[in-house]
């Protein structure tokens, strides 16, 4: 395997106080190396007149800020001071030949065990924007995440008009139960996990909630400047509508790449997913509030946190009275706008500039179709289960495989050539073993099978992957995100892919490039990317199956 020239890429279903400003030193040619350190601790936090001790990153929910600029080195030391295991994954960073630093535990990394600690150490390279970091075992995640803000070079300015400030908000969920009971009775009953209790704008839940008033989200702004919200959606599983009473957004870039600017009233972000977009204020003032509200997207048969958060926008003026002002409320589709999702994914394009162009592959060398949807699993003997049935469990799968996590993380196994000893397979299938009508009338066994299975693909090679959704126990959007990787969304649409047809209609010219997609609720999703980073690859926003591809041999001792 060391002579073989590929990559590794998986597909699974993926500090006492902080430093107010990171250290800086010195880095070789492109910037400067910043200097981090996440304390892993526990907190006494109260949301919906309910207090419980969650897991934290230095005490705060949501977690600090990492700010840094294109071409900076970021070294960040993790200290685990909480019961449970933890490892923290940069949703986004390219991570080039720093697979070790992406974070997902028995896949990049063994998790940081109690009393332990990790430092991730990478380079951001050519990337600009918003990203955010989060815990990458279990769901610790609920409460463990925060921004990561890319600024450009010094001297370099965006594509855009400069903004007079710069917002992060960041869509999450609160639970009253323990998140980490939530998954795993879900885990063990096979049933679907219990919903959130609340969404939140950067930890606090708003008035449309019980006892949550005085937790509310403000947005204060002056008339006549123009506002960058760095928008995120770091919530468990749930898709988000957006909008602002009385305002437009213009979007002006998506997964920390700039996009041909659009205005829209409503916004929808899937997790895993940010947004950039420019508010324009008001010339004066008006004697109004603006609600701001988030509220899910959903199209699956499960149950899901049917419930809206609110935050306030808010005009700074010396005088009139707050309280006598109007409070209004915007718009938002309806739970399950399929349409309107469509619509709106349809409208991002990459800028396709020659200082910001689009290289999309022009041609392929791979070509793979991969199924995403649940299916079963045998309930264990002496058990009831909570899934379709009293004796299944429901599984999700990718080509009807359901990924087993392992015991010995992905890249060690593979970096240590122990693949042949039991701890991953190379067999995963590019295409459904057995193809049926996936988007019609699904086939009566619905069982999975499991496995860790990875597929090999040659370093460097053009990649085409096209995503089916199925209705297997019900059509449902899923959300995709590539380890280590932009790629290119060349196509979408509903029901089943067509092979022939549908290929010539791919956008070629300017695509939108992102890390995270969603597959269509009875539809599906082509990407293409260049495989030219080692180790690395995809995580779905289900439980998945996986890829793997051999690094090349001199890429072998920088990792």
């Amino acid at each position: 395997m060391g002579t073989s020239p590929a990559i590794v890429m998986i597909l699974f279903v993926a500090v006492g106080c902080f430093m107010a400003y990171p250290e800086a030193v010195t880095a070789k040619h492109t910037g400067i190396t910043r200097h981090y350190t996440f304390n892993i601790k526990l907190k006494n936090t109260t949301r919906l007149c309910h207090t419980k001790s969650i897991v934290t990153v230095n005490g705060k929910f949501p977690g600090p800020r990492v700010i840094t600029r294109e071409g900076d080195r970021l070294v960040v030391k993790v200290v685990n001071h909480v019961p449970n295991n933890i490892s923290i994954h940069w949703h986004g960073v390219r991570q080039l030949r720093s697979g070790w630093a992406d974070g997902p535990s028995y896949i990049m990394q063994c998790p940081v065990q109690t009393g332990h600690s990790y430092v991730y150490n990478f380079t951001i390279t050519g990337q600009r924007g918003t990203l955010f970091w989060h815990a990458h075992i279990s769901w610790l995640r609920a409460t463990v995440y925060g921004p990561l803000i890319i600024l450009p070079r010094r001297n370099e300015s965006y594509p855009f008009v400069k903004p007079y400030k710069e917002v992060p908000i960041l869509f999450g969920e609160w639970f009253n139960a323990d998140p980490e009971a939530v998954i795993n009775q879900s885990l063990q009953t096979g049933g679907g996990p219990n919903v959130s209790d609340a969404y939140t704008f950067n930890g606090l839940p708003g008035p449309l909630y019980n006892c949550s008033a005085k937790d509310t989200y403000k947005l204060k702004v002056k008339p006549g400047k123009t506002y960058l919200l760095r928008l995120i959606n770091a919530a468990l599983n749930d898709e988000l509508f957006f909008s602002i009473a009385g305002h437009s957004l213009t979007v002006v870039e998506a997964d920390a790449v700039y996009v041909k600017p659009f205005e829209t009233n409503v916004l929808m972000i899937t997790p895993g997913q940010t947004t950039n977009v420019l508010l324009k204020t008001k010339p004066k003032a008006p004697n109004a509030t603006f609600l701001m509200l988030a509220r899910p997207y959903a199209t699956g048969m499960g149950t899901f946190d049917n419930t809206t958060v609110a935050g306030i926008l808010e005009y700074e003026t010396p005088s009139s009275s707050l309280k006598n002002r109007p409070l209004l409320k915007p718009g938002l589709p309806a739970i399950n706008a399929t349409n309107f999702v469509a619509n709106f994914t349809s409208k991002f394009r990459s800028l396709a500039t020659a200082k910001f162009p689009a290289n999309v592959p022009q041609k392929v060398d791979k070509k793979f179709f991969f199924t995403v949807g649940l299916g079963t699993k045998p309930c264990p003997k002496n058990q009831t289960c909570q899934g379709p049935t009293n004796t299944t469990k429901f599984a999700a799968a990718m080509n009807n495989i359901s990924f087993a996590l392992p015991r010995t993380a992905l890249l060690q196994s593979h970096f240590f050539s122990q693949y042949s000893k039991g701890v991953y397979t190379t067999d995963f299938p590019a295409f459904p073993l057995i193809p049926f009508n996936y988007t019609g009338t699904p086939p009566n066994n619905t069982l999975v099978n499991n496995g860790t299975k990875l597929v090999v693909i040659p370093f460097n090679t053009s990649v085409e992957l096209v995503l089916q959704d199925t209705s297997i126990l019900g059509a449902e959007s899923h959300p995709l995100h590539l380890h280590g990787y932009n790629f290119y969304v060349v196509g979408q649409g509903f029901g089943n892919f067509d092979p022939e047809n549908d290929p010539p209609k791919f956008n070629l010219v300017d695509p939108v490039e992102r890390n995270t997609v969603v597959v269509p609720s009875g539809g599906w999703v082509a990407i293409r990317f260049q495989a030219d980073n080692p180790e690395l690859g995809l995580r779905n926003g289900m439980d998945g199956v996986g890829w793997r591809t051999p690094k090349p041999e001199a890429a072998s001792s920088t990792l």
